[in-house]
């Protein structure tokens, strides 16, 4: 748990002292999801980061430039002469476990992200909630000083945003383009 001190919390000065108090934020809780990595996620981290690299390619065009050589120039004893079964052994072991790294990695990236949305959500839902009262609040406010209202859409922002509803309406939405294109493409 990232600890801040709350009495400055929400006092910055200046919006850099904002902006950088966010970033030390994010910072600490991606220290903290970094910290709690097993010891097989940090090598499977290291392996897949190493296996995204350019080093990576080198080191292949290097084997592979050395053992073709060795085993096709003629008067040298071959080890795997041509169609290099056991390159293409070792190769084939080496994608399996590439692969299985990959997607370990992979997969706990995944599950940050997932909750970074979760947090994404929460917090665009009470900053929803937060301007649907604010507007009630001013709606109040207007009425005690007999300010009269102008804005039709101020009643409709003032009601409470329903997500269940607002997911059904992205599915319907995105489902009816999904056929649209489909039978475009027809």
């Amino acid at each position: 748990m990232v600890a801040q001190s709350d009495a400055n919390y929400h006092q910055p000065e200046s919006v850099e002292e904002l902006t950088r108090s966010n970033i030390e934020t994010i910072s600490k809780l991606e220290h903290a999801a970094s910290a709690k990595r097993t010891r097989g996620d940090i090598l499977a981290d290291r392996i897949a980061a190493f296996c995204g690299s350019m080093n990576f390619v080198w080191v292949h065009v290097a084997w592979f430039g050395i053992w073709i050589p060795i085993n096709t120039i003629p008067h040298i004893k071959h080890f795997d002469g041509f169609p290099f079964q056991f390159l293409t052994l070792v190769v084939s072991l080496e994608a399996i476990f590439l692969t299985t790294f990959v997607m370990i990695s992979q997969n706990r990236q995944g599950k940050i992200a997932d909750r970074r949305n979760h947090l994404d959500l929460q917090i665009n839902l009470l900053a929803e909630q937060e301007n649907s009262k604010m507007l009630a609040m001013l709606e109040a406010i207007m009425q005690h000083l007999n300010v009269p209202e102008e804005d039709p859409e101020v009643r409709i922002l003032e009601e409470a945003t329903r997500p269940e509803m607002m997911m059904e309406q992205i599915q319907e939405v995105m489902e009816a383009e999904e056929q649209k294109r489909e039978e475009e493409n027809r």
